[in-house]
């Protein structure tokens, strides 16, 4: 290997080190900050889990920990569902529909979360209808779903497309052969979607924020109002814990991705 390429590789690798650091030191620092005794950022008094004790004490934390799960595990179902049925429609399409109804469905993924919130709240608004709990569901099982139709999708097109016919052709009603040939075929797909729907629904702010009110807040809604009042050491230990949980889900699905 020549000095050029040995130069270039070291690049390579100092500017993905600078950015990893870049975006990692803060969250680091963040994740120091929580076992810190004091209140004070600028100075270390000690190591303690003071603060995560106040974390669990907190009632308006607890209660928006209870919206956020609960949310997250409606979206994560409700969309599994209709992610799921709605991949097995497209797939069972003709050459061109699908290519369309796949373009539509990437539209979502590709649109900045701001633009759909705000789409979204529009809608409510228009139709009068009081955001709260039910409109933060509604919102994250609409972008939840393309994501699972995405993960599912690959998974029906490895499978042979002549199998659910040949179920029917052997006397299996339409739904038999669903529940026993189809769904079996993508269930690590389905897995896999509905997992990062929970991840997805579990880390939203921006769509959350414009399509519920102040009375009903979920975790990322609570730490945005409550900094700006001022960051206290409990965001600090709510914030690792987020960043724990979802770097852990994450892995999980990724693994399951390069898996499948």
């Amino acid at each position: 290997m020549n000095s050029g390429s040995k130069l270039t590789r070291f690049f390579k690798r100092f500017y993905l080190a600078l950015i990893l650091i870049f975006l990692y030191i803060p969250i680091i620092v963040l994740i120091i900050q929580s076992f810190n005794a004091g209140k004070s950022r600028a100075k270390w008094e000690g190591f303690s889990l003071h603060w995560y004790g106040e974390l669990f004490r907190s009632a308006s934390i607890m209660n928006s920990l209870e919206v956020t799960l609960l949310v997250a595990v409606l979206a994560m179902i409700v969309s599994t569902v209709l992610g799921t049925l709605a991949a097995i429609g497209i797939y069972s399409m003709k050459k061109r529909p699908q290519s369309l109804m796949m373009t539509l469905t990437n539209l979502p993924n590709t649109m900045p979360d701001i633009v759909t919130g705000i789409s979204l709240m529009l809608l409510f608004i228009f139709t009068r209808v009081d955001r709260g709990f039910w409109t933060m569901l509604l919102a994250h099982i609409t972008f939840d779903t393309p994501y699972v139709i995405l993960s599912v999708m690959p998974k029906l097109k490895q499978m042979n497309k002549h199998t659910y016919e040949a179920a029917l052709d052997l006397g299996a009603t339409p739904s038999y052969a669903l529940w026993h040939v189809l769904i079996p075929e993508c269930k690590q797909g389905i897995i896999t979607g509905a997992m990062l729907a929970f991840t997805l629904s579990l880390d939203d702010f921006t769509i959350s924020y414009f399509t519920t009110s102040p009375l009903v807040q979920n975790l990322s809604t609570l730490i945005y109002s409550a900094a700006r009042r001022g960051i206290e050491p409990t965001l600090n230990a709510l914030s690792a814990l987020m960043f724990v949980a979802l770097l852990a889900l994450l892995l999980v699905v990724n693994k399951r991705t390069s898996e499948n």
